[in-house]
C-alpha cells in the first residue's frame, strides 16, 4: 500500500497539468474577499528535491517541467528524447512565450528556487500555501509513514501556525469533518497514487459525499490515463455524477506520448466539478502549448470537455 513515493515523479507532465490547473483555480477563487478553505486528500512530501536520487533516477521532470524552462521535449539533451526525436514532428524554430497559466505555474515553481536553478519542487500543499491570504485555511492529509515526516518538517519551516493542518490520517475519510466550510467556500484536490485498483471507487464515493455534504464546493480529481477499465470509466462515473446533481463540469487531459512509446505514465487527466468559470478558456490556450513542449511522439494530444 506505502510503495508509492511521489519524489521519483515530480515535475513531471502529470505534475505540469495538475498543478496548473490548481494555480489558476485558486488564482481566481482568492479573488473574492470571503475565507477558502482548501483541503489536499494526498499531500505527499511536500516539497521534493530535483537534482535528488529519486528525480534523477525517473528523469520525469526532464520531460516534464524542465520543458517549459529549456524548450520542446525533442531539444532536451536527453537519452530518450534522442531515441524518440525522429517519431516527433520538428518544433517550431522560434521558442514562444508560455501562455499566462503556463508562466503562472512556471513563476510559482521558481519562486522555490534561487536564481535561474531548478533543483526543488513543490507539491499540491506548497503551492497552495503560498497562494493563500492569511485568512484562508489549508487541510492537508498523508498517510504514508515517510512522508507524512517529511510533510511535517517541511510544513513546519513555513511557520504558518494555524493557516495549513497536516493529519497524518486517511483523506477519503477525514475530509469529512471540514465540509460544509465555515465560510461555505471551498477546493478539494484528490490526487491519490491509484496503486491499488479500490482507489478510484474511494474517489467516486468520496465527490458523492462532498456533493452531499457542501454542494457548492469546487472538487478537483487528478488521475492517470493507463490500460485499466477503472481509470477510463472514473471520468465517465464523475461526468454522469456531476450531471444528474446539476453542477458544472470540466475534463482536461493531457497526452504526451503513445501507449505502446516505451515505459512510464503516457497520459492524465483532470476532473473538476463546480469549476472557476474562466478555466475552460485558460486551459483552451494552455493545453496545445503543454503537448508542444512536452509531446514525445505523435501520440501526443490534449482533449477539454465541459457541461452542466
Amino acid at each position: 500500500m506505502f510503495s508509492y513515493r511521489h519524489a521519483f515523479h515530480a515535475g513531471n507532465h502529470a505534475d505540469v497539468l495538475k498543478h496548473t490547473v490548481l494555480v489558476s483555480a485558486l488564482q481566481y477563487m482568492t479573488e473574492k474577499d470571503a475565507a477558502l478553505t482548501v483541503i489536499d486528500t494526498h499531500g505527499g512530501a511536500g516539497l521534493y528535491r530535483l537534482d535528488g536520487d529519486y528525480a534523477s533516477t525517473s528523469g520525469e521532470a526532464d520531460t516534464g517541467i524542465r520543458c517549459l524552462v529549456d524548450g520542446p521535449f525533442s531539444a532536451q539533451n536527453t537519452a530518450l528524447a534522442v531515441k524518440q526525436a525522429a517519431a516527433k514532428p520538428a518544433p517550431e524554430a522560434a521558442a514562444k512565450p508560455l501562455t499566462p497559466a503556463l508562466q503562472s505555474y512556471l513563476d510559482q515553481i521558481r519562486s522555490f528556487n534561487s536564481g535561474n536553478s531548478l533543483k526543488v519542487y513543490p507539491g499540491s500543499p506548497f503551492i497552495i500555501q503560498r497562494l493563500l491570504r492569511s485568512h484562508d485555511r489549508l487541510k492537508v492529509f498523508e498517510l504514508h509513514p515517510t512522508d507524512a515526516r517529511s510533510l511535517d518538517g517541511n510544513i513546519a519551516q513555513l511557520e504558518a501556525g494555524r493557516q495549513v493542518a497536516v493529519l497524518r490520517e486517511d483523506g477519503f475519510e477525514g475530509v469529512k469533518k471540514f465540509l460544509p466550510p465555515p465560510a461555505r467556500r471551498a477546493l478539494l484536490l484528490c490526487d491519490p497514487s491509484y496503486e491499488i485498483k479500490t482507489d478510484y471507487l474511494r474517489v467516486q464515493d468520496l465527490i458523492a459525499d462532498c456533493l452531499k455534504r457542501f454542494a457548492t464546493g469546487t472538487y478537483a480529481v487528478w488521475y492517470p490515463i493507463i490500460p485499466r477499465p477503472e481509470a477510463h470509466d472514473l471520468p465517465k462515473r464523475l461526468k454522469t455524477m456531476a450531471n444528474k446533481a446539476g453542477k458544472a463540469w470540466l475534463h482536461a487531459t493531457l497526452t504526451v506520448k503513445s501507449g505502446k512509446a516505451g515505459s512510464g505514465l503516457p497520459a492524465s487527466g483532470m476532473f473538476l466539478i463546480n469549476p472557476p468559470f474562466t478555466l475552460k478558456a485558460i486551459l483552451k490556450e494552455a493545453l496545445p502549448q503543454m503537448v508542444e513542449l512536452m509531446g514525445q511522439d505523435r501520440g501526443a494530444g490534449f482533449t477539454l470537455d465541459s457541461g452542466g
